[in-house]
């Protein structure tokens, strides 16, 4: 009775330890997302607008472009 009773108890404390660590881990790769984020839209902005026409994006669609609601055939539309 006794194991069965640890294996009872276990998961409840083991869940609420799980959730707390899956919840900073969606902070932490959420916080990584923002950082990759920012440092595609710089580069992209770093770009000439020559540059820019090459990959068939103008400055006004850079950010639509790294969130990716540009696609490619939005691309050769413009």
């Amino acid at each position: 009775m006794s194991a069965t009773l640890s294996t009872i108890a276990r998961p409840a404390v083991t869940n609420r330890g799980g959730a707390f660590s899956r919840l900073v881990s969606a902070h932490r790769h959420r916080i990584a997302r923002y950082f990759v984020r920012r440092a595609a839209i710089a580069s992209l902005r770093q770009l000439d607008d020559r540059a820019l026409r090459d990959i068939g994006l103008t400055r006004s669609q850079i950010e639509a472009a790294v969130d990716g609601l540009i696609t490619h055939s939005d691309k050769t539309r413009t």
